[in-house]
């Protein structure tokens, strides 16, 4: 059988989250809502210590575009009537230095996957499908498990199918909001503390700081409460991560 990246994925982040479970089982009851939320922040700190690496380069690359501000003037001066060479000088540059300028969006690319894993995951739990590692025991305890009422794998555009409909797409649209304005601060600190005003590719950045929310606010209302956490989680670690490392290592 030919090795798939999506079913490999699936299991990597259900085992996580089944090892992370244990523990918050242990404590809060293997059905609780709240066992599974933990267990859903669990899984993105190992998510985001692993992404520690990319995103230190994320910041590196961005310091360097702010050095290679001259160097770039002079191109856009030298070949101001020749879009194309000017071009190719830049990527040349760019290669030269090794400086990606779309590394402000690595992060939220290298998370795609894994987001799309436990979507899946989640997905499975709401169709009674045990998914990755997950057990027929481990899905029903899952499906039991709620928080205020609402299913972790419960979504805005299905609440009509949960227990309590209200419930759902008030909790839902919440943390849909709450995603969204997370989104919108972490794309804007790494702008505000880390690009300098003459920096050309701030201004495709502030295009990214509004599309990336908005993709979110929209799409929102199909992920499950538990992607949500997830999403929630990860933007608030964002939040504290770039704080940290910009503020112990300033912009030349």
């Amino acid at each position: 059988m030919s090795w798939n990246p999506i079913n490999w994925l699936e299991t990597v982040v259900s085992w996580i989250l089944v090892q992370f479970h244990t523990l918050t089982g242990a404590i809060f009851g293997p059905s609780s809502g709240w066992a599974w939320a933990f267990a859903i922040v669990g899984l993105v700190v190992v998510i985001r210590i692993a992404l520690i690496p990319l995103f230190v380069r994320q910041i590196k690359s961005q310091r360097n575009m702010q050095l290679l501000q001259p160097k770039i003037k002079e191109i856009q001066a030298k070949y101001a009537g020749d879009r194309e060479r000017q071009s190719q000088e830049m990527m040349a540059l760019y290669k030269d230095t090794g400086t990606n300028p779309l590394s402000s969006c690595l992060p939220i690319i290298a998370q795609a996957p894994i987001f799309y894993a436990l979507f899946q995951v989640l997905q499975g739990i709401a169709m009674d499908i045990p998914r990755g590692v997950m057990t027929p025991e481990l899905v029903d305890q899952a499906r039991e498990a709620t928080l205020f009422g609402v299913p972790i794998y419960a979504t805005f555009v299905d609440a009509a199918a949960t227990p309590m409909p209200t419930a759902t797409r008030v909790f839902t649209l919440i943390l849909i909001a709450l995603m969204t304005v997370t989104t919108f601060l972490t794309q804007r600190q790494l702008i505000v503390k880390n690009s300098a005003k003459d920096n050309p590719m701030v201004q495709q950045q502030k295009i990214l700081l509004y599309v990336f929310p908005v993709i979110f606010a929209v799409t929102g209302i199909n992920f499950p409460v538990g992607v949500l956490i997830y999403w929630l989680t990860t933007n608030l670690w964002s939040l504290g991560q770039p704080f940290y490392v910009i503020r112990n290592n300033p912009q030349p």
